[in-house]
């Protein structure tokens, strides 16, 4: 997996490998002994087809031939689609594995699709699923039984394209975390009595100016923050800090390149400067923010070749540059406004509008919920005068028995029976005597007249 996702690195699908965290190195006598510690991660990229990615990429590493070729290709192979038609070549057993996975992602489209509709309460009595997949661009709506080379084209393809812009909509989606905060703070004060407010915005105000007095915090990259990590986190003599030696010392995997992971890994120690999750002054979704910009800083500095990784060679050439030795002090979250108040002003609007559309829905399901209540009170009604009819039947049976002389029949719980009218063997028996004796009386011969004249 680490290989593939080194090949397919400048897509970032180095986050479906393992993340790697820097560990302390000890130093003995003369002698460095190395502790490595990886930590195996299943870092999500963020994706709405992670799972699928990540599962055609493991099955895709099991056929020797696409591994080799992998090995062998660059990025500008893949890129353009070149190493998609290696799949003509694969074994079987990957293929029909691969076919697999693809109705498997087909079959949760379609739960998709048909969850988005319901949601949106859309009636469709024939629903096109063919048409409404050609709005995932990962994988070909035409073909939906096999996986073929246009669909590992297409997963690369689609897969570059929303990874490139994964970095802008983390940065938006921060935004819009911090306007929020803003707008929940404004409410807040809102409620309070004027006595209130001043002492809590007094209290606020403190807090903010508390998180802003930290140490300096060294532009990522530089010497400085390299020697530091070299003596804090290594445990090196930092008059012995060597750049090619702190490479191979944090590329944790061996692989010859910085992945991201292993870059965001150097800046821990800067960013324990500014942030303590036990400090209420101190948010923590704003130093995962912090360090989304340090590793961008590198990455526009240092990766020279755009493929989000940095080379050996990059990061030698880095410690060239004057802004190695002498940067510019770097400036943190709370250095400049993220928002202005006009962007502020929009959002809560949004928020106004969202809300607005909540309670409606609210209400309508309250409505929903009050008519099914009544139905529910009618059923029930209905179900009392069955209950009371039923009752009423068995009591008119029961009194009709009693008047006959036979106790009504009843049920273990003494509720009425309804039998099939049976007659008894003794009336049988009792009917058949005299059924013989009509009989023999209607077979009898007819006496004779009476003064007939005898023959002698």
């Amino acid at each position: 997996m680490r290989r593939m996702a080194l090949k397919l690195g400048w897509l970032l699908l180095l986050s479906i490998s393992a993340g790697v965290w820097s560990v302390p190195i000890d130093r003995n006598g003369g002698n460095q002994e190395v502790k490595e510690e990886v930590q195996e991660e299943n870092a999500d990229t963020g994706l709405y087809y992670d799972r699928y990615l990540r599962e055609v990429i493991e099955v895709l590493e099991t056929d020797p031939h696409f591994r080799e070729k992998l090995q062998t290709a660059n990025t500008e192979d893949i890129k353009n689609g070149r190493l998609s038609k290696e799949l003509d070549l694969v074994s079987h057993h990957v293929r029909t594995r691969l076919d697999e996975l693809k109705r498997q992602e087909v079959s949760r489209l379609r739960m998709l699709l048909k969850a988005k509709l319901d949601s949106t309460n859309t009636q469709s009595l024939q629903m096109d699923h063919a048409s409404l997949l050609k709005q995932f661009e990962h994988l070909d709506p035409h073909n939906q039984n096999t996986f073929e080379a246009k669909d590992l084209e297409l997963l690369i393809s689609t897969a570059t394209k929303d990874l490139e812009n994964y970095d802008a909509e983390r940065h938006e989606e921060f935004k819009r975390y911090e306007m929020l905060k803003e707008h929940e703070r404004r409410e807040y004060l809102k409620g309070l009595d004027q006595e209130k407010r001043e002492r809590e915005e007094k209290r606020l105000q403190e807090l903010k100016e508390k998180h802003r007095q930290h140490p300096k915090v060294n532009a990522p990259g530089s010497v400085a923050q390299l020697r530091e990590v070299w003596e804090e986190t290594d445990g090196l003599d930092p008059q012995e800090f060597n750049p090619k030696t702190f490479f191979k010392l944090h590329d944790t995997n061996e692989d010859g390149v910085l992945d991201e992971q292993e870059l965001e890994a150097l800046f821990t120690k800067e960013l324990e400067k500014v942030y303590d999750p036990k400090n209420e002054e101190d948010d923590m979704m704003e130093m995962e923010e912090e360090r989304l910009r340090m590793r961008e800083h590198i990455m526009k500095n240092v990766d020279t070749n755009k493929d989000r990784l940095v080379s050996l060679e990059e990061f030698l050439k880095s410690t060239e540059k004057k802004e190695f030795n002498s940067p510019k002090e770097w400036e943190t979250l709370d250095a400049k406004p993220l928002y202005t108040e006009e962007e502020l002003q929009r959002f809560e609007a949004e928020l106004r509008d969202k809300e607005e559309e909540l309670r409606r829905r609210a209400e309508t399901l309250h409505q929903e919920q009050e008519l099914l209540k009544e139905r529910g009170k009618a059923l029930e009604a209905q179900k009392r005068e069955y209950q009371q009819a039923v009752l009423e039947m068995s009591q008119r049976q029961k009194e009709q028995q009693a008047a006959d002389g036979q106790p009504p029949p009843e049920g273990p719980n003494g509720e009425l029976q309804f039998q099939a009218e049976t007659h008894k063997p003794e009336d049988k028996e009792a009917k058949a005597p005299a059924d013989h004796e009509a009989q023999a009386q209607n077979n009898l011969p007819a006496e004779p007249p009476q003064n007939l004249p005898l023959h002698t």
